[in-house]
């Protein structure tokens, strides 16, 4: 063979090894973006009612764009909140814990009410999470998530403390000051005179997703709204004055504050497919606790934020995820905010030891299987005092809740209430309202529920307050 053959065998050899080496660098990228991790979305709103919205039945506040996606979506019927206020809620939302396992149990301090009508000295209440918890934010960094918390975070000083790559408006403060600027917020410049707070939030919260399209995001979008102060745009309020027509059920500066949440979920859904990212982005969107009583009625439930029956802890739940949702399905599964985190463990695939209090929901998202009977159990040793006896449908006029657990499993829902050990069991399948208790007609189911219930509170170690407080006076 000549030099000059030699010369093209060899030029023809180098040209196929390149060939070869593109195509492989090719299919090894298209494989790459084919099994990108999923973003990750969760918007929490604060104070929302499982029935304060379109999807739910709600024949007053106008949720289009809710509407819109809860057709595009896994929407749970029977959603849960952890607990019924914000701060134990979030904080076993955030970790996958129940209350027992960090302490938070309310907001502030659990001696509320007046001292007088307190028949036990209430267990002490955590304000901060301990860093020591494992969050959703840092058990997503360990998979080369980058993470941003955009609103209220309520658990301590700073989410970055807790594996939050950015902070933007989130401190110790459990609601704000205003929602038009000036805020008076140190994490949040103030913008032009009177922009509004949820307006501004979304705008921050687009901004992350722009700066960070090109990488795993997991957006915490944690709003104010509709917490009080009820403060609306002032159109929409008067829109709602003339659509309520003072219906006592309903308000109007909280119908503007719930319209106004759902547009900016629009601009939020809108901006994640303007960006390419719809097919690829996991989109969670629930409450923290039910809706407050006081404000805007939760009916056909029972009570609102701060009781455990069923206006306090049920709640609005969807999600959205195109890779496995393609079509609509309500499920009536029971589920809790504590199984968000175990499911997105699952979704990335993350098998380390971080061990939660909930369960994956992955198998209901891929429409394989529903998750096996389970009891869901609430935990309150403390006291919620009451704002508005009148519309709150509490035990009593002077508490939300006084001291109790709470178990539900299937159609059954037992309350224990520690003060007197009293106990009572609803059919939640004939009475969602929880008006008639039915413990004598079923001492059994009773009995085989409060056994599980006490060992649920041993294997969590729960506190219970069992000192009589001195400073009772019998009514």
């Amino acid at each position: 063979m000549n030099r000059s053959n030699l010369y093209r065998i060899t030029a023809l050899l180098i040209l196929i090894i390149f060939q070869v080496m593109v195509s492989c660098y090719s299919t090894d990228k298209s494989n790459e973006e084919v099994h990108r991790k999923p973003n990750v979305v969760l918007i929490l709103v604060d104070d929302l009612g499982w029935a304060d919205v379109g999807f739910m039945g709600n024949p007053v506040y106008e949720t289009p764009n809710l509407d819109k996606l809860s057709n595009e979506s896994l929407v749970f019927n029977n959603a849960y909140a952890p607990a019924a206020n914000c701060a134990p809620s979030r904080a076993c939302i955030i970790t996958g814990k129940q209350t027992p396992s960090h302490g938070i149990f309310t907001v502030g301090s659990s001696e509320r009410g007046n001292v007088n009508d307190r028949k036990l000295i209430p267990v002490p209440n955590t304000t901060t999470l301990d860093s020591s918890f494992i969050t959703i934010a840092e058990a997503l960094k360990q998979k080369e998530y980058v993470s941003a918390s955009v609103g209220k975070w309520h658990l301590g000083e700073d989410p970055q403390s807790q594996g939050f790559d950015y902070n933007i408006a989130g401190s110790h403060e459990g609601h704000p000051k205003s929602y038009f600027s000036p805020y008076k917020n140190e994490h949040l410049e103030d913008g032009e005179k009177g922009e509004y707070l949820t307006d501004r939030l979304t705008n921050e919260a687009i901004h992350f997703m722009e700066s960070q399209k090109e990488h795993p995001f997991f957006l915490y979008l944690p709003y104010y709204t509709v917490h009080t102060p009820l403060q609306g745009k002032a159109d929409i309020v008067e829109k709602y004055r003339k659509k309520i027509n003072g219906d006592s059920r309903f308000n109007a500066t909280y119908g503007a504050m719930v319209e106004s949440m759902d547009s900016n979920v629009g601009r939020l859904l809108s901006t994640i497919e303007t960006l390419g990212l719809s097919d690829n982005t996991i989109v969670i969107f629930t409450s923290d606790n039910g809706g407050l009583a006081s404000v805007s009625s939760q009916f056909p439930l029972r009570g609102g934020k701060g009781s455990y029956y069923e206006g306090g802890i049920r709640v609005p739940l969807l999600i959205k995820w195109p890779e496995k949702i393609k079509t609509f399905r309500k499920v009536e599964t029971p589920v809790s905010g504590l199984d968000i985190f175990p499911t997105l463990l699952d979704i990335v695939n993350d098998t380390t030891s971080h061990k939660t209090d909930g369960v994956s929901l992955l198998p209901i998202l891929e429409g394989k299987k529903s998750t096996p009977e389970r009891a869901l159990v609430w935990h309150f040793p403390i006291y919620l005092q009451s704002v508005n006896p009148l519309k709150e449908e509490a035990r009593d006029s002077l508490f939300r809740t006084r001291p109790g657990s709470v178990i539900r499993k299937g159609k059954w829902k037992l309350h224990e209430y520690f003060e007197e050990g009293d106990l009572e069991l609803y059919d939640l399948e004939k009475d969602l309202r929880e008006q008639k208790n039915v413990y004598t007609d079923h001492p059994e189911i009773a009995e085989a529920l409060y056994r599980e219930l006490q060992q649920w509170r041993r294997d969590h170690n729960a506190p219970m307050p069992k000192k009589k407080n001195p400073y009772y006076a019998a009514k």
